[in-house]
């Protein structure tokens, strides 16, 4: 094999002398190392090298919303009309004229949409989440959290029709015009997905204020991207013989579309609408912080005070709402299209539709002679939260030596110790380092994209924030992959064990961030050792779910002639299985890396020092600049993570002859 090949125009090392330039690069990186004091610069970059990003940042945030301020009245003031109807359909009512004595309309009554959205849920997925409906109903009422319970639905109400609208016309948008997909909505959509959370809400913030428009927004930007991708993918996986019965039975180009291509890929874009719902429910509690209120708020003010019984209860409500809607739209997927009569009243077509219509209605209108039908007093209400509060503290009293046993060995001993060495590291090392791996597993390009997001994280002054954001998320990473990769092999082997697994993996994937926060402050108070379990609790799924589905993919021609030359079952998992499903096991691991960050900004709130800080105290400090710079610096991290193991991944692939 040759030492030198030319690929794309790029000079690469053949692949045995690499080991030679990784071990050159490694002891230089350690003569930089043990010049920093005599070369400071090299650890610590000089302020004065410092390029002015985030002052650049601020400034055209504000000159744009000084500019834009007529179109983003416009917009708030067009968006405000659905909102104040959710809202007042669901949670306040209406005032019938501007007078104080103005009659009013009741919003519509907790046993109303109760009882109809229990029929619903039977219409679409029987008995047992027609159960689910009711139990999540009759929860948020006697827990006094249905009126906070609405004001989110009220948001998700609004936000779920537009983000899958627009979602779906981007996504048509990218498969009739590939160009512009590729260079354009995709690269938007990597950022998009990478960029933190909380680096939303503060441009959001200056240029709408604190009200819920700027929280049905930041909701939109985050839940649309999903729904994108699988239109523009369902779109382009239609069977060529499907496009081409179109084209002979002379459909038009729209007619094509409409009545070919998307019913098609109907399954493609029924797995958006699930994603999307997710992504709003869990965006919707990040953005009560700007105007949204609901159960978000409350969770976060009772982090804020510590008072964990509280913050259990509406966190429940969360859990609970999210898992029911998941449920129902998978449900809604699966179902058989129905034919139905033309003409046919609708009381027919859909009795049960019908029904929950009335019942909704009716006990609302019921609700007028009976008013606790309509909101139920809060002596007939029960809460556990003083009961929480006194378990846990009985709890960690208990525990408590065995706890901070534990926390003192990580802090000490794991994350100081990783702490301090990549603090430490060259940053010139760091930079180079990365761009050597670009350059050795894609070229000259995956090089160039690695130096450049790297060096503008180094250059812009945030460095350090970069550095521990990078250690946290680093050893939560590999904390979270120690802990699902394991459980991952065990659900490949086992099917009792994937079952209860994929139970569990389903409802930790949709339990919105905020609520994993709740047993690390309940346990660990705030700190960095309270923010990596947060961050495991939330990472760990995809290191489960991956490996789960790479071990099953392998062939299994493979496996049975593994078995026919004699290997036992612990040679077929390390020397056959694991390799081949190695490429998905780096995705997971790739997916966990995402995870873990977009986790570390929420973490922000109990306690980190990294870049989530960074974009929490901008958006307390409405700090345009500081939030975006923050944010995109945050977004390079996971960008040059992604690109790097996915690189990595088709070279793995291509070895084993999978690509």
């Amino acid at each position: 094999m040759t030492a030198i090949a030319a690929v794309d125009g790029a000079l690469l090392i053949g692949p045995r002398r690499w080991w030679v330039v990784w071990i050159c690069a490694l002891f230089l990186t350690y003569l930089l190392f043990l010049a920093r004091d005599q070369v400071p610069w090299l650890t610590v970059y000089p302020d004065d090298w410092t390029v002015p990003v985030r002052a650049w940042a601020g400034g055209i945030a504000g000159f744009l919303i000084d500019t834009l301020q007529p179109v983003t009245r416009f917009l708030k003031s067009v968006l405000e009309v659905p909102l104040s109807f959710a809202f007042g359909l669901l949670d306040r009512g209406f005032r019938l004229g501007n007078d104080a004595d103005a009659a009013r309309l009741p919003p519509l009554s907790w046993s109303g949409i109760s009882v109809a959205m229990t029929i619903v849920a039977y219409r679409f997925g029987g008995r047992q989440l027609a159960l689910l409906a009711a139990s999540t109903c009759l929860y948020l009422v006697f827990f006094n959290q249905w009126s906070s319970a609405m004001k989110t639905l009220a948001v998700v109400a609004i936000a779920i029709p537009i983000g899958v609208v627009l979602g779906a016309l981007i996504g048509i948008l990218g498969y009739r015009a590939p160009r512009l997909n590729r260079w354009v909505i995709v690269p938007l959509l990597d950022l998009a997905q990478a960029t933190p959370t909380f680096a939303y809400l503060v441009p959001l913030l200056m240029f709408f204020g604190i009200n819920p428009v700027s929280a049905m927004l930041a909701t939109l930007i985050y839940a649309m991207p999903p729904m994108i991708r699988n239109t523009t993918l369902g779109l382009q996986q239609v069977p060529d013989d499907v496009r081409e019965f179109g084209l002979m039975a002379g459909c038009t180009r729209r007619q094509q579309l409409w009545r070919i291509l998307v019913p098609s890929a109907q399954a493609s874009l029924m797995l958006g609408i699930n994603q999307n719902v997710n992504s709003t429910m869990n965006m919707v509690i990040i953005s009560s912080m700007i105007g949204a209120g609901g159960l978000g708020f409350d969770v976060l003010m009772a982090l804020r005070a510590l008072k964990v019984g509280t913050a259990l209860e509406a966190g429940a409500s969360i859990v609970l709402i999210a898992i029911m809607f998941d449920r129902l739209i998978k449900a809604i997927a699966s179902r058989k299209p129905v034919v139905r009569i033309s003409g046919e009243p609708f009381w027919r077509r859909d009795p049960l539709f019908a029904a929950a219509l009335a019942a909704a209605l009716g006990l609302t209108a019921l609700a007028i002679a009976v008013p606790e039908l309509g909101r139920l007093p809060k002596t007939l209400t029960v809460t556990t939260a003083p009961w929480w509060d006194a378990t846990i503290k009985w709890l960690v009293q208990a525990l408590f030596d065995d706890i901070e046993a534990v926390r003192t060995f990580l802090v000490l001993h794991v994350l100081n110790r990783f702490k301090s060495f990549l603090l430490a590291l060259p940053w010139v090392a760091v930079v180079g380092l990365l761009g050597l791996a670009g350059y050795r597993l894609g070229g000259r390009a995956l090089a160039l994209l690695a130096v450049a997001l790297t060096f503008f994280c180094v250059s812009s002054g945030f460095w350090s924030f970069t550095v521990l954001t990078v250690y946290l998320c680093g050893v939560s990473t590999a904390i979270a992959c120690v802990i699902g990769m394991p459980l991952g092999v065990l659900a490949a082997r086992s099917i009792l064990a994937d079952r209860i697994l994929t139970i569990i993996v389903d409802t930790l994937q949709t339990i919105p961030l905020f609520v994993f926060l709740i047993p690390a402050v309940m346990f660990l108070r705030v700190g960095d050792v309270a923010a990596m379990l947060g961050i495991v609790l939330y990472a760990v799924t995809p290191a489960i779910k991956y490996t789960n589905h790479g071990l099953r993919q392998v062939a299994p021609t493979l496996i049975e002639a593994a078995n026919m030359a004699g290997c036992t079952r612990r040679q077929l998992l390390w020397r056959v299985q694991i390799p081949l499903a190695l490429p998905e096991i780096m995705l997971g691991v790739n997916q966990v890396l995402m995870f873990a960050i977009a986790m570390d900004i929420i973490a922000a709130m109990i306690g980190t020092r990294d870049l989530g800080q960074e974009i929490f105290t901008a958006l307390s400090k409405a700090d345009p600049g500081r939030g975006i710079v923050a944010g995109l610096c945050t977004a390079f991290i996971g960008i040059v993570a992604d690109r790097l193991i996915s690189a990595w991944s088709r070279r793995v692939k291509e070895r084993f002859g999978l690509a």
